[in-house]
């Protein structure tokens, strides 16, 4: 009986030991201080489209070269995939855009994934920093960006954090 006890006591002993050890590893570090900041300027873009796979198909392709201007300084390669519709204003797009330049006086690339939606002319659009994506002096970036057309101009305004500069 005595060794039962024992045995039993210094499984529950190495088991909560375990318990420990594994609570202990998967805590992570302390986060970093995050600076949350908005960068506003201008782009030019130019638009290539791809050749399709099927005639008279409602869905395109497109590359896209860009140059932003402003607080964020760079350029950007895009592929784009698009849908329209039978319906006048209705369409849909995704894409990946990878950035390489300068935000902030940090210097590095990141990877936006788009996705927009038109309903009969009602626009939505998502523009999202793909999670870990950010090389060089920005990784940590995260954030949103949004376009804005007027009078045949692109301007972005993205919000972001970025982890403090050291």
């Amino acid at each position: 009986m005595k060794n039962a006890f024992c045995f039993t006591v210094c499984i529950w002993l190495a088991l909560t030991a375990l318990a420990f050890a594994q609570q202990s590893s998967s805590n992570p570090a302390p986060k970093e201080k995050l600076v949350t900041a908005h960068a506003t300027g201008s782009f030019d873009v130019k638009i290539t489209p791809q050749p399709s796979d099927e005639k008279d198909s409602l869905l395109g392709r497109m590359s896209l070269d860009k140059q932003f201007h402003g607080d964020l300084v760079g350029t950007s390669k895009v592929q784009m995939l698009t849908a329209s519709t039978a319906v006048k204003g209705s369409a849909g797009y995704v894409a990946i855009e990878q950035v390489t330049g300068t935000l902030a006086g940090r210097s590095g690339s990141f990877v936006l994934q788009h996705s927009g939606t038109m309903t009969r002319g009602a626009q939505e659009l998502s523009i999202k920093v793909v999670p870990d994506s950010a090389t060089g002096q920005l990784e940590g970036l995260a954030g949103t960006m949004m376009i804005k057309i007027e009078d045949g101009k692109h301007f972005y305004d993205f919000e972001y954090t970025l982890p403090a500069a050291r």
